[in-house]
């Protein structure tokens, strides 16, 4: 029997300790898993409105660039999203964008004619280890499926975009997590992550604190080879109900990096590592005759919490994503083996280690 996830940190949880306790935001997954083709998409919606006509306030944070990303660019200089959050393999970032743009075209006719184009807003980790990437099957009609599967409960492990991603020589893919903060002056908000896990070398793996990746690299019976170059990848984003403008969800996102490094990641050279961060307290129109929203910002003073829910709920949705994923065998036989799996043949004391409470 696998062991309970250990909990990061002592802030609380929301009820589905999942991006999704903000309120109004939902996730969605189609996954594409036969035989060679093990892939996927996965999308995040901050609202159930047209986010072009009602744009959220966004910040993002680029830990290390080795990507392929699409409308960056554009969320870092105005500082709202247009579209969705949709995620998927590298190969297949053009298809989901012309699927992002279509929606738009569909629900708003004069995009691109009498109204501004739309930035779409795709992100990417490389599945090529375990999906046929090559093959680029993620079609229009995938985006689509996820974006009407969008819901609150939220499928992790080995789904949507994270069916083909490996970390740390083991099964990745999506996990999500929650942290709810309540400080004088700054009310109670939550913070809630989504990650994208496909990054790390195995004997660096920490769990809650511990260092068990030579543990697991020995019963991997990993063969002895020159040290590995870090070629992977993790997409973090973050929502959060605090009022913050977009200079202060770029701080909160960079605060991703803080629980990522804990679970054992340097930033490698061939890694892509980025971080958004949105806000879901109020939408700033696209017309300009709409009157701008009044909004009382939260004080920089008062954002020590919001940060540690930051750090927390993502390495808890890293260990979510690890522990919830299975095993999976894809392109030429390559197999990644499920975190959970592996746990089963430890001792219970040190099982309960990795809870942090006593044997």
């Amino acid at each position: 029997m696998a062991p309970a996830i250990p909990h990061i940190g002592d802030l609380p949880s929301g009820r589905r300790d999942a991006i999704t306790d903000v309120a109004g935001v939902t996730v969605g997954h189609a996954t594409l898993a036969e035989g060679d083709v093990q892939t996927g998409v996965t999308v995040v919606c901050a609202h159930g409105g047209d986010p072009y006509q009602q744009r959220v306030p966004a910040g993002v944070a680029v830990l290390n660039g080795f990507g392929k990303s699409v409308g960056l660019l554009q969320v870092e200089e105005l500082g709202v999203l247009e579209t969705p959050i949709a995620l998927t393999n590298t190969f297949s970032v053009p298809a989901v964008a012309q699927a992002q743009i279509r929606e738009c075209i569909a629900l708003n006719p004069e995009c691109g004619r009498s109204l501004p184009t739309v930035n779409p807003l795709v992100f990417e980790c490389n599945d090529g280890f375990l999906n046929d990437i090559q093959r680029m099957v993620v079609r229009e009609e995938h985006y689509l499926q996820a974006r009407a599967a969008a819901g609150e409960a939220v499928a992790q492990g080995s789904v949507g975009a994270g069916r083909g991603m490996s970390s740390f020589a083991l099964k990745g893919g999506i996990g999500t997590a929650s942290r709810r903060v309540s400080a004088p002056g700054a009310g109670l908000h939550t913070v809630g992550a989504l990650v994208l896990a496909n990054y790390g070398l195995l004997p660096h793996l920490r769990i809650a604190g511990h260092a068990v990746g030579a543990r697991l690299a020995t019963q991997l019976a990993a063969p002895a080879a020159p040290p590995e170059a870090e070629k992977g990848s993790i997409i973090m984003l973050l929502a959060t109900d605090a009022a913050l403008d977009a200079r202060q969800l770029r701080r909160l996102a960079q605060r991703a990096g803080a629980g990522l490094a804990r679970t054992g990641s340097f930033l490698g050279h061939g890694s892509g590592d980025i971080a958004l961060a949105f806000s879901t307290a109020y939408t700033v129109p696209h017309r300009r005759e709409q009157p701008m929203p009044e909004v009382a910002l939260l004080h920089d003073s008062l954002l020590d919490g919001l940060f540690q829910a930051a750090a927390d709920s993502v390495e808890q949705a890293i260990l979510h994503a690890l522990w919830r994923a299975r095993a999976v065998t894809g392109r030429d036989g390559h197999v990644r083996p499920a975190l959970a799996e592996l746990l089963r043949d430890w001792p219970h004391d040190t099982l309960a280690k990795l809870r942090d409470i006593p044997a």
